[in-house]
């Protein structure tokens, strides 16, 4: 007999009450976007009888819907006093259902609560630091433990102490898709120390290495016959070594704890998520134990070890002369780290390298109460970006994730019978570890191109450096201090300007940023009323104004938008302007300028005041006005001369400027410029190349010349001619000395001359400019 049309009714409402049955279990943790037109619900609002009732719809499948009674409508949820809001269904002991690795259960309010990262973040970093709370804002009153665990378990879970429900923990991050789980434990709560995720929150955070930006390089420098260790006490030394391949550790690990740490200072200074990045090899896992123990492999930053030609006795008697007040040479072992490290790199002329290097020879002299083979410089060597320190601390390092935090509150003494107390100021071993590390990280700022600063890393701010990433400070020997909670107010920083700077440091870049200009230079062109415009390919960054007679420190500056689209390529400055931003009492001193671009490029103005003054301007026999340009070259060799003149084109009308010959050898030595009647001028000498190079300017089309691209630093290197055609001449001279510098007059003026010095060779050169 055909079923009836009731009992085919039937079935497709028991059909339906069993499809709605098998999608209540996986709702809960479906993701807000997939619910419709519902209200969300979580553990502070899901009545406790709930959890336990079944489905009503599972009782319509074994009654005869004749009989049944209408099954009314579920109420809406409300939210209900209750003195256990706070406890979730897991907490009972029914087990934890999971679905892709996260709990179906509603979200503990104990669950982990990430502040300074968002779900489906996009970093390019190996370490971030992550910094939360637990509870909600008015119970802040917990201690307990976070663990961090990836769902792939491509690195072991690590936990990190929770101290009045604040957390920070390091994430290890691999490229690609990371998910992460983030439990709390604590005794004051039930069942919390359970196999269950009961109090847990999951995030997943995306990781795309920066290959764009030039790395960081990590070396630890030995001298030719070093045996390769470093200071550490006996006990440790029994415990974990102090050879070279726990250097190796110890240092990566410092390096990753910087990176963590000014990644999360660019992010708070809303500049985005930005840190150098680390050359990496394939090698056997150092940054948790688990990967030493089983022999796994991993990519980490790969530190260089590098042998110099000196031995260990000429460096510490080398470093002990130095530590002369008499000595008449210092910086030899910067010199020396500075040739080693070139010779084991071996860098193609203009091939910029960037440096961070531990001397692994440092020794404490007990006797003589100095460290032997130790220096903390950081600069410049050419093409070279160097910074050296040395490892008299580095026993307090932590050599893995699992010893960040036990590293940073250690309060064990410092044993001067075998290690150094640095400058006083390292008591105890977590405070010897901010020494070293931090030390080093300021070195390494210097590297990077940071002056010191008023306050942050560049000044000594890294005696704090271990409340980056502890809630809790232990006892500090160097304050008296017994220590406690940390919070954000308490810990070290990187200043704003040294923010701004890396902001603009090839090696911050990140993957989506856009292609910048490579010329990265700036300059200043007085004109009329007083004005200086300020000119930049790539946008002007920010400005810093230093009155004489105040420290070197800078504390008034201007800032500019760092957006592309918002680069300020051209900025009008005038004295007033400057002057009124400083302390009442500085107005009137000599203001130098030092304007930096987006790209990185800088420039110095030191008499601010005489840049823009009558004093650059020249008055032109056809009534017009010419200003010189701010001059590239210190005009500070011996014996030299200023040279100038307008060009003789500009003067008359029956002259054209037809082509120039510029003289150079190892630098610039002089430009003629020849017109079409075979007069010409000279600027500078004719030395060098005999007869020096010829460039032709094509007077039939009306071309002349609209600038210049010069490589200069103390003297001018070599230069090239732009003209109006859009043509560029050859670089005449050393084209990998100095830095680049584009001279291009700013809109509505041209070339109409040019001004400078000259020695042996050309050591000052600026353009005249007019209307």
């Amino acid at each position: 007999m055909a079923p009836s049309l009731l009992n085919f009714r039937e079935f497709r409402r028991r059909s339906r009450a069993s499809f709605r049955t098998d999608r209540s279990t996986e709702s809960s943790s479906n993701d807000e976007h997939n619910s419709q037109n519902t209200t969300p619900t979580n553990g502070s609002i899901t009545p406790p009888s709930i959890g336990t009732q079944s489905d009503p719809a599972l009782h319509t499948q074994n009654r005869d819907l004749s009989q049944a009674p209408p099954v009314p409508p579920r109420p809406p949820l409300q939210p209900q006093a209750n003195a256990n809001r706070y406890s979730v269904s897991g907490m009972a002991g029914l087990g934890s259902p999971s679905l892709n690795g996260k709990s179906t259960l509603p979200v503990s309010q104990y669950a982990p609560r990430i502040t300074n990262v968002g779900e489906n973040a996009w970093l390019s970093q190996k370490v971030l630091l992550v910094t939360g709370t637990i509870g909600e804002a008015s119970h802040h009153s917990l201690d307990g433990t976070v663990t961090v665990t990836r769902l792939d378990d491509g690195f072991p879970p690590t936990c990190w102490p929770v101290c009045e429900s604040q957390f920070k923990a390091l994430v290890y991050l691999a490229p690609g898709a990371n998910k992460l789980r983030f439990d709390f434990s604590s005794p004051k709560l039930a069942n919390s120390s359970s196999s269950n995720p009961i109090h847990a929150s999951y995030i997943t955070l995306h990781m795309v290495p920066p290959m764009n930006s030039p790395p960081l390089q990590l070396a630890i420098l030995l001298a030719k016959d070093s045996p390769g260790t470093f200071d550490a006490v006996p006990a440790r030394i029994e415990k974990e070594g102090n050879g070279l391949e726990t250097a190796i550790r110890k240092f990566r690990m410092a390096a990753y704890l910087w990176q963590a740490f000014t990644a999360e200072q660019m992010w708070r200074n809303k500049l985005g998520r930005r840190a150098f990045r680390f050359e990496e090899e394939w090698t056997t896992g150092t940054s948790n134990q688990r990967d030493r123990e089983m022999g796994f492999m991993r990519s980490e930053a790969r530190i260089h070890v590098i042998r110099s030609d000196k031995t260990l006795a000429e460096i510490r008697d080398l470093e002990r002369a130095q530590q002369n007040p008499k000595a008449t040479k210092k910086g030899e072992l910067y010199d020396i780290a500075a040739e080693a490290v070139k010779n084991y790199f071996k860098p193609l002329p203009g091939q910029k390298q960037y440096v961070s290097v531990l001397i692994l020879d440092s020794h404490w002299d007990k006797a003589a109460k100095t460290v032997t083979a130790h220096a903390a410089l950081g600069g410049n060597a050419g093409d070279l970006s160097l910074a050296i320190f040395g490892s008299h601390c580095l026993q307090s390092y932590p050599t893995s994730f699992e010893e960040v935090v036990p590293a940073f509150t250690d309060c064990t003494p410092t044993d001067t019978n075998f290690v150094a107390n640095d400058c006083n100021e390292s008591g105890s071993s977590w405070e010897a570890a901010n020494i070293g590390i931090g030390a080093h990280l300021h070195e390494t700022g210097h590297l990077l191109g940071c002056p010191h600063q008023e306050n942050g890393v560049m000044l000594r701010d890294y005696v704090r450096l271990n409340r980056t990433f502890v809630t809790r400070e232990a006892y500090c020997t160097r304050t008296k201090s017994k220590g406690g909670l940390v919070t954000q107010t308490d810990e070290c920083t990187w200043h704003r300007l040294d923010c701004l700077r890396f902001r603009s440091h090839p090696c911050f870049r990140l993957p989506n940023d856009a292609v910048v200009n490579p010329d990265d230079s700036v300059q200043a062109w007085p004109v009329e009323n007083g004005q200086v415009l300020v000119t930049a390919a790539t946008g002007v960054s920010f400005i810093e104004i230093y009155p004489e007679g105040d420290d070197d420190l800078c504390h008034t500056w201007i800032e500019y938008p760092s957006e592309p689209s918002l680069a300020q390529r051209n900025v009008t400055l005038t004295e007033q302007e400057l002057r009124d931003r400083l302390p009442e009492k500085k107005r009137r001193a000599k203001l130098k300028v030092c304007i930096k671009s987006l790209g990185g490029g800088n420039l110095d103005i030191l008499d601010f005041h005489a840049l823009c003054s009558k004093a650059s301007s020249v008055k032109l026999s056809s009534g017009k006005v010419a200003f010189r340009s701010n001059k590239l070259g210190f005009s500070q060799m011996e014996g030299s001369e200023p040279h100038e003149f307008v060009f003789s084109s500009s003067l008359r009308k029956d002259r054209v400027l037809s082509r120039v010959v510029v003289y150079h050898g190892f630098a610039l030595d002089g430009v003629e410029f020849f017109y079409d009647d075979d007069s010409s001028q000279l600027f500078g000498k004719r030395g060098g190349k005999p007869g020096g190079d010829s460039f032709d300017i094509d007077i039939r089309r009306g071309e002349y010349i609209t600038g210049f691209m010069v490589r200069s630093g103390f003297w001018v290197d070599a230069i090239q001619i732009l003209t109006s055609l859009g043509r560029k001449s050859p670089i005449y001279g050393n084209i990998n000395g100095g830095s680049p510098h584009t001279l291009l007059p700013p809109r509505g003026y041209r070339v109409c001359g040019v001004s400078g010095s000259c020695a042996a060779w050309v050591d000052g050169f600026s353009l005249l400019i007019t209307r």
